[in-house]
């Protein structure tokens, strides 16, 4: 599939594929004939990894680290599984961290909306 395809269908953008691809993010895409990316399901499954990691905040460094050992190769399975492990507990943090403020915001609602009510009675 062409990138505009392989860009529908991950919900990134053109621009975010190209720049993927030229820092180092994803492998090269095989081009045809005419110079158009071709994108295989294994490039796709690459395109969601890096989208995910993206998302739950990886520093581009790390993204790249990861996708440096993944070309190495599986020597590197141990290396690749300990920047993620740490990874993982960042992200854990960070939702503990989130929860906490949720928490916060449910409370001060709960009080707001009281007094919008009474605000509202008292008219």
């Amino acid at each position: 599939m062409r990138i505009a395809e392989a860009a529908e269908i991950s919900g990134l953008s053109t621009d975010t594929i190209r720049f993927y691809e030229k820092s180092g993010l994803l492998a090269p895409i095989p081009r045809d004939a005419a110079g158009h990316r071709e994108f295989s399901p294994g490039d796709m499954s690459w395109l969601d990894i890096r989208s995910k990691l993206r998302t739950t905040g990886m520093p581009m460094k790390q993204m790249q680290l990861f996708a440096g050992l993944n070309a190495e190769g599986e020597h590197t399975i141990p290396q690749r599984y300990e920047l993620l492990r740490a990874h993982q507990e960042r992200v854990r943090e960070k939702r503990a961290e989130i929860e906490a403020c949720e928490k916060i915001l449910e409370h001060k609602l709960a009080v707001y909306g009281r007094r919008k009510l009474e605000m509202e009675n008292d008219r």
